[in-house]
């Protein structure tokens, strides 16, 4: 069993941190920031006052923080992780960042003598409570074998995808595809129910045919029973888009469709939406189009 650093308890950390738990790691926690939840102290719990101390006590460091400059925090504070790494010890940043930092961040602990991965995760609150997320690894093959028992504890979709940056690449590409399906299932029930249909029933008509999916399946029916409680927050999806969108401009690519829904995105926290789960994208489009698809 390792001895495993955790740096992050929201909506997605803290089920994943009990998820660690549960499979016998001993888990220590920063109190820098916030206090560490109660329900994961104990026996296999311990708080302790900064990342370089929990650095010094795991083998293990998880990171799950909301953003880039979170991370950049974390890492390289003052007492920050940085301080308390060296040889032997695994730095792992599970949030979902800039490609292009993770890379800087990557050469500056692995400076230290410390591995390095990056390992976003994909699957909402659903995925991290059932320790059915999907992983997405960029570091180096030998640092990846040693962390895998752990992201098996977490999730069940494991993949390196290759050097540091390319899981942060990866999740921002789910990104893309998780915003667009979103908008085609609000879109889809908009106009169903515009037309007089009921949108749950052509929920349920759609689910069995090749327009099924996890997006019809859970975002679906919450868009049509009116439940956006995150989940995901539309401001960390925005967050997700902006990456993209700044990463295409950089690699001269055009990607006018996650435009469209950052676009949506945008109108939903104009409406003070931005701490609504994602799904909630659809009170964007009901805005625009003065129709709600529930009684209202």
């Amino acid at each position: 069993m390792a001895k495993i650093g955790f740096i992050g308890t929201g909506i997605m950390g803290k089920p994943m941190a009990q998820n660690l738990q549960k499979a016998g790691h001993t888990l220590f926690f920063s109190e820098h920031f916030d206090k560490a939840p109660a329900d994961l102290l104990g026996d296999n719990g311990v708080a302790l006052a900064n990342p370089k101390e929990v650095a010094q006590e795991a083998e293990f460091i998880i990171v799950m923080v909301p953003d880039t400059p979170q991370v950049d925090d974390v890492l390289f504070r003052k007492d920050g992780i940085a301080e308390g790494v060296g040889a032997g010890k695994v730095v792992i940043d599970m949030s979902s960042i800039s490609p292009t930092a993770t890379k800087v961040f990557a050469e500056k602990i692995k400076a230290t003598g410390a591995a390095y991965l990056d390992a976003p995760v994909s699957g909402g609150e659903v995925g991290a409570k059932a320790a059915t997320l999907s992983i997405m690894v960029g570091g180096c093959p030998n640092a990846f074998e040693r962390a895998l028992p752990l992201f098996q504890a977490m999730g069940k979709n494991i993949t390196r995808v290759g050097a540091n940056g390319d899981g942060q690449t990866a999740k921002v590409a789910n990104q893309i595809i998780v915003a667009l399906n979103i908008q085609a299932v609000a879109e889809a029930l908009l106009f169903a129910a515009k037309n007089g249909a009921d949108p749950a029933k052509v929920r349920e008509a759609l689910m069995g045919g090749f327009a099924g999916s996890k997006i019809l399946e859970v975002h679906g029916e919450r868009m049509i029973k009116g439940t956006f409680d995150p989940g995901f927050r539309i401001s960390l999806h925005q967050k997700d888009l902006n990456l993209a969108l700044s990463g295409a401009r950089e690699l001269g690519l055009n990607l006018p469709n996650t435009a469209n829904a950052q676009q949506v995105f945008s109108t939903c926290a104009a409406l003070g939406g931005s701490n609504w789960d994602h799904s909630g994208l659809i009170k964007g489009l009901e805005h625009m189009s003065n129709f709600s698809i529930r009684e209202e």
